[in-house]
């Protein structure tokens, strides 16, 4: 007998078991089911006005999204809208050319400042394999294009610029290259001048005058700092000082062996600017600028050589290749440089005679030696000047003197004080 046969027994029996309802129980009964009919009816009535309710909202829904989808449809992609424009950020721009006396001299001179490219010539190879030359840009630098004649056009820079050059090469502003040709150099101005084709020369330099300018006047440097990556730099300053001595070693053997006279400008000159134009506010060429005091502690410090220093060496340059100078045909060496001991055993100096230029050899067949210089001869004066260093003597004879000219000479030998004269030659020759 299974589970559900069984159950069904038992609710028979509970049927047939059943204790009779009195009219009480039956009349509440009824009201019970009254009420609970009544509930039933208000429950059905209440969904139809959730409907009512609903469908009411569903109506105001749809009129919003009517009125909205217009702005809604300028908001989806790829949709324009004229009135999205108009609430678009718009930035407005002034074209305003400035022009200052600065800009106006650039603009002057600007395009007759070059870039010089030193081309060497520099052997590779090791024990296994056979030398081999190639040619590489071993630096580069700034040039001045000062004149044109015929078809070729003259660019003055710096020595340093070209030195040791096998080739050398000429950047013009617009990016043309053309190969040079070495006019000239002189390694004591630290000047030299090249020569490129003048088809391609649109703006040559106009040389200033460097000695009307005033300390503080604004000056601006033109060149290329640090390589051509940089070309056509500009930069601005104002003359810090004028007629300085800037002492520089010629040969890089650590002693000073001449002393430049240089503008100083706080105008910034960089590695690469060597060479490049200084130029006042008219855009006149006022300096060659040459170097800059390569010190972390050192700020606002560059030099440029005069231009009325540099004509002259310039004209000399072009016309003959090299400077011709006038010498005595000596060795020389600083007497302070000489020890004390060897000052009153060897030269029998007076104890009062403390510098001077000691003259350590004697070329024959110079203008020394015909006129009776000796070897340790220590020249204390030169045409009534005092000479205390080589400096002294070097910008006595080659700024004050000319191949042909008289030399009067006072020297101490064996300490005595005697007076020579001689004829100065031109140092090329001997």
């Amino acid at each position: 007998m299974s589970y559900f046969q069984d159950n069904d027994k038992n609710s028979d029996f509970l049927k047939k078991d059943e204790i009779p309802k009195s009219p009480l129980q039956e009349r509440l009964e009824r009201e019970e089911q009254e009420m609970q009919a009544k509930r039933l009816k208000k429950k059905g009535g209440g969904k139809g006005g959730y409907f009512f309710s609903g469908l009411i909202g569903v109506i105001i829904g749809a009129l919003l999204v009517w009125l909205m989808l217009p702005g809604l449809v300028n908001q989806m992609p790829g949709t324009t809208s004229s009135s999205t424009a108009k609430n678009n950020t718009t930035i407005n721009q002034v074209a305003t050319e400035v022009t200052t006396d600065v800009t106006s001299a650039v603009d002057k001179a600007s395009d007759a400042v070059v870039g010089i490219a030193n081309i060497q010539e520099v052997t590779s190879g090791g024990f296994w394999s056979p030398p081999s030359t190639t040619t590489k840009e071993a630096g580069s630098g700034s040039g001045v294009v000062y004149k044109i004649e015929g078809d070729k056009a003259f660019i003055v820079t710096n020595n340093h610029v070209i030195e040791g050059a096998k080739q050398l090469e000429v950047t013009m502003q617009d990016g043309t290259k053309e190969p040079a040709q070495l006019v000239g150099h002189d390694v004591w101005t630290d000047l030299a001048v090249i020569s490129i084709n003048s088809k391609n020369v649109k703006t040559v330099a106009t040389f200033g005058n460097s000695d009307v300018l005033k300390q503080g006047e604004t000056v601006i440097a033109i060149g290329n700092p640090l390589g051509l990556e940089f070309y056509g730099s500009v930069t601005t300053g104002v003359v810090s000082g004028k007629d300085r001595s800037v002492p520089v070693d010629l040969n890089g053997d650590g002693t000073e062996d001449w002393q430049q006279e240089v503008l100083q400008t706080d105008a910034a000159i960089n590695p690469g600017n060597s060479g490049g134009a200084l130029v006042n506010l008219a855009g006149e060429l006022v300096g060659i600028n040459s170097m800059k005091i390569a010190e972390s502690s050192v700020e606002g410090l560059g030099f440029s050589i005069p231009i009325n220093s540099a004509i002259p060496i310039i004209e000399e340059l072009e016309k003959n290749g090299e400077m011709k100078r006038p010498t005595m045909g000596v060795s020389l060496a600083d007497l302070t440089d000489v020890p004390s001991f060897y000052q009153q055993q060897t030269l029998k100096l007076p104890a009062e005679v403390t510098t001077g230029v000691v003259v350590t050899d004697v070329m024959n067949n110079s203008p020394a030696s015909k006129a009776g210089v000796q070897q340790y001869d220590v020249i204390v004066e030169m045409d009534g000047q005092k000479i205390e260093t080589t400096i002294d003597l070097r910008k006595h004879l080659y700024n004050d003197k000319k191949i042909g000219d008289k030399l009067t000479l006072k020297v101490y030998r064996q300490g005595k004080l005697v007076e020579l004269s001689l004829t100065l030659t031109n140092g090329n020759t001997l």
